[in-house]
């Protein structure tokens, strides 16, 4: 039974129902131990009563029993839906491994229905950010991927690059065969197309990268400004210390917080001004390494106030935003208003004050984050698709250059780096790939 694996697949405390998974060649015989049936129908929901090994009731909860291959790892799986909470969970988990099977390793499931063919590496990364979305926008991404979306494109990608690698093999390999005369134009077409392609898919991958991991929203300004208070009343709770002391807020405070369909991180940072203040210095220097990070900036400055020197740095940071979405909201609006509204009319601030509310300000974020979250370019969902794919075009860009001088080893050593690049992504490259490629396109051989 050492082949054989158990893990509770719910998340541990209080619930209504809590799951036991055990897959191997031992889940039809750990589902007989525990239940006392004889009989066990696949993919058939039995209510029945569990027991320990010494025969002790322990539940009774529904058993089902997932046949090989036509279960999620392809081999034999039982699951074990029990009353939730802890104990009763954890007593049926002990009493499988009481009878030999060992506990998963984290991800094993996974890693297990990928080697059995079950889903490819696009598959199983989907499933796991899809447990980790913090958007609707990513769920239904990452239910496409789980799909087969992003496999579609590797497999068309690889296709593309193994028969321009084919034309090339067959011109060095076969050069007394009949090749097309405009081949060379149709690979540097093809591989100009791909490019293309991949370009624009990680340029919005890194745009709208915040649906799987969570936008960050910054808050900058002066000392005093508000912005502690905005984070409060965004939380809907006393998070952050507010006080008319200036630089009360001496480091980053981070909270996440939904807006709409989307959780964001919400940074509340130290008010920007010049200090002497060692501590102080350290969370200014803070505050703009939070800008650096942030997807989306909220600028802060106080209307019952004068412009003055320190919203002129904040102006000019906001000025300098070039790769990121800045919102400027005017605070305290409530008060007698002494800032001179001109000079942010260009970036069509937003009024808020504590007495008034922030639901302008959110239905404003709301927006932004719905409009990144918009359109149909297929994402890549992490550093290593990414890492991938950018690999992939530097190779194709590299390969180029040999093909124009006719220099065809060269440029099929390149290509077959960028194939091997694309294919990571999915299943590793098989050289065999080539000579299917080969034979299958141009009937050599004959």
């Amino acid at each position: 039974m050492n082949n054989s694996i158990a893990a509770i697949a719910t998340a541990h405390g209080v619930s209504s129902i809590s799951i036991i998974r055990v897959s191997g060649d031992a889940a039809l015989q750990i589902a007989r131990n525990l239940s006392h049936l004889e009989t066990i129908k696949p993919r058939y929901a039995h209510l029945t009563s569990l027991y320990t090994d010494k025969d002790e009731l322990i539940d009774q909860a529904i058993m089902i029993y997932f046949s090989a291959p036509n279960s999620f790892t392809g081999e034999e799986i039982v699951e074990f839906q029990c009353h939730g909470g802890m104990i009763v969970a954890q007593e049926i988990l002990d009493t499988v491994t009481s009878y030999g099977v060992r506990l998963a390793e984290p991800g094993e499931f996974s890693k297990r229905a990928f080697l059995n063919g079950k889903i490819d590496l696009t598959e199983a990364e989907a499933i796991s950010k899809l447990i980790e979305a913090k958007s609707v926008d990513a769920a239904k991404i990452l239910a496409k991927q789980m799909k087969g979306e992003l496999k579609v494109f590797v497999d068309e990608s690889r296709d593309a690059l193994l028969r321009s690698l084919a034309y090339s093999e067959v011109m060095i390999d076969y050069a007394e065969e009949d090749i097309p005369d405009d081949i060379m134009q149709s690979i540097v077409s093809q591989l100009d197309e791909l490019s293309e392609k991949i370009e624009k898919i990680v340029d919005a991958s890194y745009r709208r990268r915040g649906l799987i991991e969570g936008f960050k929203v910054a808050i900058i300004g002066k000392p005093n400004v508000g912005k502690s208070s905005l984070l409060n009343a965004l939380l809907s709770y006393e998070r952050a210390i507010v006080s008319d002391i200036a630089g009360t807020t001496r480091d980053t405070i981070e909270e996440q917080v939904r807006i709409g369909s989307h959780i964001i991180r919400l940074v509340d940072t130290a008010g920007i001004r010049e200090s002497d203040d060692t501590i102080e210095k350290i969370g200014i220097e803070r505050s703009l390494s939070s800008v650096a990070d942030a997807d989306i900036i909220i600028a802060l400055f106080d209307g019952s106030a004068d412009f003055d020197k320190e919203d002129e740095k904040i102006l000019s940071i906001v000025k300098e935003i070039e790769d990121k979405h800045c919102i400027v909201a005017i605070n305290k609006t409530d008060l007698e208003e002494k800032l001179d509204r001109s000079l942010l009319d260009k970036f069509d601030p937003v009024e808020v004050s504590a007495k008034k509310g922030f639901v302008r300000l959110t239905q404003k974020i709301e927006t932004l984050l719905n409009s990144i979250g918009e359109g149909e370019e297929l994402m890549l969902i992490s550093a290593r698709q990414i890492e991938a794919v950018t690999l992939a075009k530097k190779s194709i860009a590299e390969a180029k250059e040999p093909l124009l001088q006719g220099e065809l080893e060269f440029f099929s050593y390149h290509l077959q780096e960028a194939v091997k690049a694309i294919s990571s992504i999915s299943k590793p490259y098989d050289s065999e790939e080539i000579l299917d490629k080969m034979f299958g396109e141009f009937c050599l051989g004959k």
